[in-house]
């Protein structure tokens, strides 16, 4: 059973918008056992289209396609679609009724260029488009599905989770797949697959996957089965082996973000954080703002960018910038100590650095980073070397300053990091 995701649009091919759709769409496929073959990005053309049915048809048992469906001129792919399935053509009533509505209800007169969205190809199935004007398509040619669906994500969702999913789990009954992701931070994939190597090589038929991205890697077991049983437990089994040997790097799991599992930590134990950004600029504060309802526990931040700012609203003393300079142990605790003070805060966390590209010296080059964390405990300083790309130094500090908070936090509550994980 293999599948392919062919999506339309000159949009993609000149890099004007970023295909997230056919990650969404794989990641779906692959938990019902469908193994995705390829994903082929093609121009708004008849002929591209063409072409790419005619190789997609003697490879893939399922083919959906995203893009193209639209009411205007540049919009062929109904069209193409037609012309290679032969087909005629017909009004849904339902469906122009529906499409008048989505006007009516926002008060504004349809145009008329929207009734050709009501036209179908009269040899496909209708897959209902709650938010959008256009529906989706399912065809079928020499045992092959083709899927159509438009490329507006929060469109095509809905149309595949709703209609098409359960369409094609009744058509295709695929192996069981189980995954289970561990997210790590503060580690390399290299560094973290030494660790792990003796663990790695007893897995068996489970497979795993290094999937790094700035500042975390995700560690991603996967097995799979025929029948499926007892195949949970024994990924699981796994998974719980592997945790001890990297517990001061593990966060969390399956796609948890790490400003979330702080947050929830933080939640849970009615505490408080603040913020005191250089380097990052206020990045650390929008990840934790990012999370629904961390006006319970985040107070707020100051980005003391300046000398003059850490002096006057976070009361660094001005002696120690200048024996030690702004990027040092000193000043991050004094910045920490300083917000968590001002803020009236449980915990904080401080970031002073030198994320580049410029800006370095040979005692302190691009990307060298102090990040401080303070409570009522104890205040440290850690320093890191982050690299010499400034975005990527910008959210692997932001990262690395949760980090730290979270094991603080454990720490300060007696719970280790195991059974954090636990």
């Amino acid at each position: 059973m293999k599948a392919r995701i062919i999506t339309i649009g000159d949009e993609i091919l000149i890099g004007q918008i970023v295909d997230t759709n056919s990650a969404w769409i794989a990641k779906q496929l692959s938990e019902i056992g469908i193994a995705l073959e390829s994903i082929v990005s093609i121009a708004d053309t008849r002929e591209a289209i063409h072409f790419a049915l005619d190789q997609a048809i003697s490879i893939a048992d399922l083919v959906i396609m995203t893009g193209g469906l639209g009411p205007t001129k540049d919009d062929i792919t109904k069209y193409a679609l037609a012309e290679w399935f032969e087909s005629g053509w017909n009004v849904d009533q339902a469906l122009l009724d529906r499409v008048e509505q989505h006007f009516t209800l926002r008060g504004v007169v349809m145009p008329e260029v929207n009734r050709g969205q009501a036209m179908l190809p009269d040899n496909c199935i209708a897959l209902t488009n709650e938010f959008g004007t256009a529906p989706g398509m399912w065809f079928e040619r020499s045992d092959t599905v083709f899927i159509s669906m438009p490329g507006v994500p929060f469109e095509m969702k809905a149309i595949f989770t709703d209609h098409a999913l359960p369409r094609i789990r009744e058509r295709f009954a695929g192996h069981h797949i189980v995954h289970s992701t561990i997210m790590t931070q503060g580690i390399g994939e290299s560094s973290l697959m030494e660790i792990i190597t003796d663990w790695e090589n007893n897995l068996g038929d489970l497979k795993l996957a290094y999937l790094p991205s700035v500042g975390v890697v995700r560690l991603r077991l996967t097995g799979v089965s025929k029948f499926g049983e007892g195949l949970q437990e024994r990924v699981d089994a796994r998974i719980k082996a592997v945790l001890p040997l990297i517990e001061d790097y593990a966060y969390g799991f399956n796609e948890a973000q790490l400003e979330e599992v702080v947050g929830s930590l933080l939640s849970a134990n009615n505490l408080t954080v603040s913020a005191a950004e250089s380097c990052t600029g206020g990045y650390i504060s929008q990840m934790i703002t990012s999370v629904p309802g961390s006006s319970a526990y985040f107070y707020g931040s100051a980005v003391a960018y300046s000398n003059q700012v850490k002096e006057d609203v976070l009361g660094v003393d001005p002696q120690l910038i200048e024996q030690f300079g702004a990027v040092s142990e000193q000043v991050a605790i004094q910045m920490a100590d300083g917000v968590r003070r001002k803020f009236r805060t449980d915990y904080a966390v401080s970031t002073t650095g030198i994320a580049g590209p410029d800006g370095g010296s040979a005692e302190k080059p691009v990307g060298t980073v102090w990040i401080g964390v303070s409570s009522e405990k104890r205040s440290y300083a850690l320093k890191y070397t982050m690299g010499t790309h400034r975005e990527r130094n910008i959210r692997k500090s932001a990262l690395q300053a949760l980090q730290l908070l979270r094991k603080e936090v454990l720490k300060n509550l007696g719970i280790s990091l195991k059974e954090a994980l636990s």
